[in-house]
């Protein structure tokens, strides 16, 4: 009996094996909570990679947004999640802090700028952020996705690269319209507003829109009389947030004849964070350059 068993067995034993198939890597899942910082990693990360951004709606107020659960299971399967810190985005930094995950890359906009708590959260219109950003997800990626490394070192170079038109018309616009006094219902843009060195005034009204309280009686009037006065050059309004108060200094600039320019905390739908920051500068240029 045992020969026959071993008989039978033999040929099994010797059966020729093969090796199994490799499991696949698993996709570098990256989260962006502005759509800002999600198009930069799509276009550093290349198209092997899954992007998500959260607020991607210019018509939403991101100040008022509140977080699904959806959002907290695309968190909980993304390698990388890009916030833009500063307090903006306090429920990014909540629902991270309620879920961490072992390897999971946090790359915070506003520290990789060098901006401390109390500065001007709009960090995505500071020159200095994209380039660090831009740093900081390479890196990121090739941690995630060595095989990888090559390609993601070619676009973040060519990221920072396409760059250099904005660089040049913040340069052109200093050398032309510096110390130009302008004023602006909140903060949004004034990281640019000092690259190009234009003297932006009424801070303190500014601050207490963007924080959702009301700006003192000697606040509105100065800001009024600005307008009247025409001691400014022009308006920056969000055109994103509804603000009575801000609202009534858009409609006295119209009246007074003060051109306005309009802004947003979120990027528009169907351009690329180059486009629309050289959009924007250009219809700085187009308005401060009006008689």
């Amino acid at each position: 009996m045992r020969r026959f068993l071993a008989a039978f067995l033999l040929p099994v034993f010797l059966l020729p094996s093969f090796p199994l198939p490799a499991r696949a890597a698993a996709p570098v899942r990256i989260v962006a909570a502005e759509r800002v910082y999600g198009d930069v990693a799509a276009q550093i990360a290349g198209p092997g990679v899954a992007v998500r951004s959260i607020l991607t709606n210019p018509d939403q107020d991101p100040h008022l947004f509140e977080a699904s659960p959806g959002v907290a299971r695309a968190l909980a399967g993304a390698r990388i999640v890009v916030l833009n810190g500063l307090d903006y985005d306090p429920w990014m930094a909540n629902l991270l802090a309620a879920n961490p995950v072992p390897g999971r890359i946090v790359l915070d906009a506003g520290a990789l700028a060098g901006q401390k708590p109390g500065a001007n959260p709009h960090v995505w219109y500071l020159p200095a952020t994209m380039p660090a950003l831009s740093r900081a997800l390479e890196a990121a990626l090739v941690q995630a996705d060595p095989a990888g490394a090559a390609g993601y070192h070619a676009r973040a170079a060519a990221f920072r690269a396409s760059l250099a038109p904005i660089a040049a018309r913040i340069a052109a616009l200093h050398a032309r319209f510096a110390g130009v006094p302008v004023t602006a219902t909140e903060p949004v843009f004034g990281d640019l507003l000092d690259a190009v060195g234009l003297a932006d005034r009424n801070w303190d009204f500014q601050i207490a829109v963007m924080n959702d309280t009301e700006p003192s009686a000697a606040a509105v009037a100065q800001f009024e009389t600005d307008l009247r006065r025409h001691r400014v050059r022009l308006l920056v309004y969000n055109s994103q947030a509804s603000d009575p108060v801000a609202d009534h200094m858009r409609a006295l600039a119209d009246a007074a004849h003060v051109p306005v320019l309009g802004v947003t905390e979120t990027e528009p739908a169907g351009t690329d964070y180059q486009h629309w920051v050289l959009g924007e500068l250009n219809a700085l240029a187009a308005l401060l350059a009006r008689p």
